[in-house]
């Protein structure tokens, strides 16, 4: 019978021993923390959004420049698989009114005290509290424990260490130079999925911080999306921000600054709102014309007065500025503070089976690897699907089977013969 070390228990890694137990293989997760999946537990805080339900077409255009090659790992594994599995568990899900997908219960710890069960049943052994330090002698994994340092003999390992996002429930990316060190090709580790810094004025940060700006879009560089935001002491937060991050970065990146164009209606024309602007009777105060007119609340007022501390007058140039309020954003929150991890394990270091080409035997999965994607299920998703696809390809190198090119050589589902990996 195999023997797989797998270290890291995120649902990526959980994903991997389950399909790796299932096919016969001897399984042993080794976590860092002193319990398993602490990040998914916080995210069950939310309500836990496990996938989408929209459209593949649609559903892969959020994983950007990774589509292509993330393509066959989320076929392999698709959202409808994911509701399958939940549901197995004894946790069904459903549909939610953006598409979303939630647990019943909107609850991640009855879903993992489930999965916890099943993998016992599996005969899965999990060891916490090990920090894999890099590797031993004759190149086996190595740990740091509370009862000293130790090597552990595997047929075959999987890294699911996660990216560097909330450092405190595990994930702190320590593995980067370790990894750089045997050669393995990684991306500049960098926050997705995070707040924008402003430097607000004091009296708008003051009576401000915590309003909501609800139904608007944001615009930058050819890229508009609509939803929500948070103001906050710093800046912004929430899913509009969230969905431009990359965006953002990237221009920040270049330029040192970016500039969003905040829509604060953008379900009516800058005409519409010019015309409402023009009824209104002479007298009123421009933030009353915009309360009335415009519908604007005092948060999406003060946001205005925060471009153009004298508000234009004219209803055409009022009208201007509500469809198109810009708003300099001078940073991203840190790492530490973001909800995911851009960056990571280069598709170019990596077989078409998730296996590291500088080390054989040694395949990675999760947000280790060089792919991000909005909020929404989008990263859930993509980490249950990689934690499967390189338990496949685990079973694919037992098996001994020829290394798998990128272009069109991702194994399909059902296809070889899994059950060959427990007589090798």
């Amino acid at each position: 019978m195999p023997n797989v070390a797998i270290i890291g228990a995120g649902p990526a890694g959980l994903m991997a021993a389950e399909t790796l137990a299932e096919a016969g293989c001897r399984v042993t997760l080794f976590e860092r923390m002193a319990s398993p999946a602490r990040k998914f537990l916080l995210a069950g805080r939310g309500g836990l959004n496990l996938t989408h339900s929209e459209p593949r077409e649609r559903f892969l255009t959020r994983f950007g420049e990774a589509a292509f090659w993330l393509e066959p790992m989320l076929d392999a594994f698709p959202p409808a698989r994911l509701r399958e599995w939940a549901d197995r568990l004894g946790e069904a899900t459903f549909i939610g009114s953006s598409g979303r997908v939630f647990p019943k219960s909107f609850k991640a710890s009855p879903l993992l005290r489930a999965w916890a069960h099943r993998l016992d049943g599996l005969g899965v052994r999990l060891e916490t509290r090990h920090l894999w330090t890099g590797w031993g002698q004759e190149g086996r994994p190595h740990f740091e424990t509370p009862d000293g340092e130790r090597s552990v003999a595997a047929d075959a390992v999987i890294l699911a260490l996660g990216g560097a996002s909330w450092p405190r429930l595990g994930s702190d990316g320590a593995w980067v130079p370790r990894l750089e060190a045997e050669g393995v090709a990684v991306a500049r580790l960098r926050p997705a999925n995070s707040g924008a810094l402003v430097a607000w004025s004091v009296p708008f940060r003051e009576r401000f911080a915590g309003a909501p700006l609800k139904r608007i879009a944001m615009a930058l560089e050819g890229r508009s999306v609509r939803g929500e935001a948070i103001v906050t002491s710093t800046g912004l937060e929430g899913g509009a921000i969230y969905a431009l991050a990359s965006t953002i970065r990237d221009v920040l990146d270049r330029d040192g600054a970016a500039t969003l164009a905040v829509d604060l209606r953008p379900d009516l024309t800058e005409v519409a709102i010019a015309r409402k602007l023009a009824a209104v009777r002479k007298g009123e105060s421009t933030s009353n014309r915009l309360r009335k007119a415009a519908g604007l609340d005092p948060a999406a007022i003060g946001l205005m007065r925060e471009a153009a501390p004298t508000l234009p007058v004219a209803p055409e140039e009022l009208a201007a500025l509500v469809k198109a309020v810009p708003l300099r954003i001078e940073g991203v929150a840190p790492l530490a503070r973001a909800i995911s991890t851009a960056g990571g394990i280069a598709q170019a270091g990596l077989d078409a089976n998730l296996m590291l080409r500088a080390r054989p035997g040694v395949f990675a999965a999760g947000e280790m690897l060089d792919w991000e994607a909005p909020t929404g299920g989008y990263l859930l998703q993509a980490s249950f699907a990689t934690g499967h696809a390189a338990a496949r390809g685990v079973l694919a190198f037992l098996r001994r089977d020829p290394p798998a090119p990128w272009v069109g050589g991702f194994q399909r589902e059902g296809e070889g013969d899994a059950a060959r990996a427990t007589s090798s």
